[in-house]
């Protein structure tokens, strides 16, 4: 980041933002979720990555949910850098932590915005000899920006266009802990 926030600002940020979905619209989407992912990978036992940093507050709720075998991984990609808009290319912060050479995969995320670092996650699991990769987002953004390399396999809900914080999605790197998800005034 290029400038250093101050807990007023933080706070005044909060304060004045739009909740978007509330914490019980959150857990909702996770429970269904769970229904969905059970559903397809039961007795298959994938492994299941979680993006960070987007991704821990989701997988934290979700992962209790699914009641069948699973390995837990952990990968750190991103185009952001703290920044509130991607880069050009992916950088690996930590790569997956899990061998998943013919293995079910499933990918957890945050959010499905316009794409492009989830498809390249993806792709990166396939070159990896993953026998399936799926993905799984909390929210999908509502807008035609979405790169065509990539249709996720579950989303949990459908939020608006606008500069979104919030279980697990940040306001320059602050704000991913709480469970409702709010929306930056003006944004």
């Amino acid at each position: 980041m290029t400038d250093q926030l101050t807990p007023e600002q933080l706070d005044a940020v909060m304060q004045e933002a739009d909740l978007i979905k509330s914490p019980e619209e959150v857990l909702a989407a996770l429970d269904r979720l769970a229904e969905e992912i059970t559903e397809r990978l039961a007795g298959k036992m994938p492994v299941v990555y979680t993006v960070m940093n987007g991704g821990l507050l989701m997988a934290g709720q979700l992962l209790p949910k699914l009641n069948f075998p699973l390995e837990v991984g952990y990968m750190h990609a991103t185009r952001y850098r703290g920044e509130t808009t991607g880069g050009p290319e992916l950088q690996w912060q930590a790569p997956p932590s899990v061998p998943m050479a013919d293995r079910h995969v499933l990918i957890l995320d945050d959010i499905f915005d316009e794409g492009h670092t989830l498809a390249e996650v993806v792709e990166a699991c396939r070159q990896q000899g993953a026998k399936e990769v799926l993905t799984a987002v909390l929210c999908t953004k509502d807008h035609d920006r979405k790169t065509d390399a990539l249709t996720v396999d579950f989303s949990g809900m459908n939020v608006e266009d606008r500069f979104l914080f919030g279980c697990g999605m940040d306001y320059r790197g602050y704000w991913r802990n709480t469970l409702g998800i709010y929306a930056v005034k003006g944004l």
